[in-house]
């Protein structure tokens, strides 16, 4: 039979307790300088050595040389007390979860008050002390507010908010935290050698992770892993990385590098076959992405911090550093940060999810697609392209077309200017890495951009179209002077258009403006309205009942007008009343109607 390894291993001084300096350090300068109070509250996470440090605390209060910050680890109490020991009569630990009443308390009560029966004092240690019921802790008030002077008490508890407040003010709070990775890892490394076991690299690194800073789980799941691993007596036993990896639930590293090199080059077949791998084998999704998500996150660690990136990721072999650096060099900081925030933002929709692999397929989805433009990780993400591209592939090839070429055909004379916007930063860029055609597929984006950033800059900007692109000139062709003196007039604008440019291209340029010359304009000729001619009447046609009467009627004449309206107010009363009149004919036709006859013969 083996006794369990946190429990060989727990420590009997405050010396050998890791990551809790924070309390170790005041405690023993209250020991050292007889400060000593007689309540004290520790509280924290499980496994973070709240019960130890109490047991430690009574060591030190009961040491025959005592009270003193360092055991001595041979008197009676010292040996009791040990890891070892079977317990002391005048250190009483008390289970707090079953024994949470009044009358446990009132039991309590009355063992206080006898003296301890060998050592300085009689110590009351109560685990799990948020369990007790308000009605015991009320119990448990007046003796805890004034003891004998021969009693001390030391509450444990997880949960110190559900201690009420009458108890917490008349102990000294100290608080227990969990323990660091690095050191946890350097602890079990020595842990490890002193077992004389061989551990596989990255398997600590795996209990670290899984243990979550709490050292009595982190010793209890490396003492699964070595009573599970292969060997003998004599030649020490092996913890395998594989075996590790699926007794722990981890993704093994081998499927991440498949998943993280099929998402730098964007091949969809290799990351769903990944995540294939990921169902069959029966992970579970959530662990996939959230261990996905970790090493992106080493990635972005890898590409932030460059070569001391070896003392952030501690535990990782050197190999697998120069490996991730590759692969973070081919992804890129920017596709990087957009992977991270998506597998981020899936693991959150995960949570409680009826169907976990539609949501890791849907995930893989959204990583393939690269960030949008309309970022700011998308305009990175295009820039380090474009630095990728230059730097691995060479400068591009200059396809761009002469400045006559790309002018309009429109017989437009042209003249050079000399360069009136200056640069404000320079910057070196490759020559012929961006090509004028690729400045006039892009004219439309960086005007985009200008858009957002500056409403005045737009207004002057978007009439301007690329002529041609050599070394680091643009030049840009203005429909008239007056284009470009609002162009050098308007404040900033000129900036804004070339960080405009700068973060779609990433190119620094100086402009050379081309000013197109209008032709000559005519003079216009005026010209003299013409008089109208009068207006003719025209016959409306009678029906046949009427047209012999209409016949014998003599047309009246009409007496000439004295003053004569304007030519268009006369064409218009003309048009009106003769529709007004074939409107009446044809009335009278389709009624059968005959015009009405006065006394002399008139209508």
């Amino acid at each position: 039979m083996v006794t369990a390894l946190y429990r060989r291993y727990r420590p009997e001084t405050f010396a050998e307790l890791i990551g809790q300096s924070q309390v170790t350090a005041p405690l023993m300068t209250a020991l050292r300088t007889d400060r000593v109070n007689h309540a004290y509250l520790f509280s924290g996470p499980r496994g973070c050595g709240k019960t130890t440090s109490a047991r430690i605390l009574a060591r030190c209060l009961n040491c025959a040389e005592g009270p003193t910050d360092t055991p001595c680890g041979k008197c009676p109490s010292c040996i009791e007390l040990s890891r070892d020991g079977g317990g002391s009569l005048d250190v009483v630990e008390i289970d707090a979860a079953s024994h949470n009443g009044v009358d446990d308390a009132r039991d309590l009560r009355e063992r206080a008050i006898f003296a301890p029966a060998r050592d300085r004092f009689k110590i009351f240690i109560l685990d799990e002390a948020h369990m007790v019921t308000p009605q015991g802790f009320n119990a448990l008030l007046k003796i805890v507010e004034e003891p004998p002077a021969h009693v001390k008490f030391i509450f444990a508890t997880t949960e110190p908010e559900k201690v009420i407040g009458t108890i917490r003010s008349r102990t000294h709070h100290y608080p227990f935290r969990l323990v660091p990775p690095a050191q946890m890892l350097e602890y079990l490394e020595s842990l490890c050698a002193s077992e004389g076991v061989n551990v596989a690299p990255g398997v600590l690194s795996l209990v670290v992770r899984s243990g979550g800073g709490s050292v009595r789980d982190s010793l209890s799941l490396l003492d699964q892993l070595i009573a599970g691993s292969e060997g003998a007596e004599g030649t020490g036993f092996t913890v395998e990385y594989e075996r590790a990896a699926a007794l722990l639930g981890f993704t093994h590293a081998t499927l991440l590098d498949e998943v993280v090199d099929a998402f730098a080059i964007r091949d969809a077949s290799a990351v769903f076959s990944s995540v294939d791998k990921v169902i069959q084998t029966g992970q579970d999704p959530r662990r996939f992405v959230e261990d996905l998500l970790e090493y992106l996150r080493d990635l972005i660690v890898v590409t932030s911090v460059g070569e001391g990136a070896r003392a952030v990721l501690r535990g990782i072999p050197e190999d697998e550093l120069e490996k991730m650096t590759t692969q973070a060099i081919s992804f890129g900081l920017a596709e990087l940060t957009h992977a991270a925030e998506t597998v981020n933002h899936a693991l959150t929709e995960m949570s409680g999810a009826t169907s976990p692999k539609l949501h890791l397929e849907l995930m893989c989805a959204k990583v393939l697609v690269p960030s949008s433009d309309q970022t700011e990780v998308g305009s990175l993400a295009r820039i380090e392209r474009l630095e990728r591209r230059i730097g691995m592939g060479g400068a591009a090839p200059a396809t761009a077309a002469p400045a006559a070429t790309a002018a309009p055909s429109a017989p437009v004379a042209q003249k050079p200017l000399p360069e009136v916007l200056p640069v404000t930063e320079a910057i070196q860029v490759v020559p012929g890495a961006v090509t004028t055609q690729q400045f006039k597929d892009s004219w439309a984006e960086i005007l985009t951009l200008v858009n957002k950033a500056s409403k005045s800059a737009w207004m002057v900007a978007f009439s301007l179209s690329v002529i041609d692109f050599t070394d680091d000139v643009l030049t840009l062709k203005f429909m008239s002077q007056k284009d470009l003196e609002s162009l050098k007039n308007s404040a900033g604008a000129s900036d804004v258009l070339r960080n405009a440019i700068f973060d779609v291209l990433g190119v620094q340029v100086k402009f050379k403006p081309l000013v197109a010359e209008a032709p000559p304009t005519q003079p216009i000729k005026v010209v003299e309205a013409v008089k109208p001619e009068p207006v003719r009447k025209t016959e409306t046609k009678p029906t046949a009942e009427a047209a012999p009467e209409q016949a014998r009627e003599p047309e009246p004449t009409r007496e000439p007008e004295p003053t004569r309206e304007p030519a268009a107010k006369s064409r218009n009363s003309g048009m009106a009343d003769e529709s007004a009149r074939y409107g009446e004919s044809l009335l009278r036709e389709m009624l059968g109607a005959e015009p009405i006859q006065d006394k002399n013969g008139g209508r």
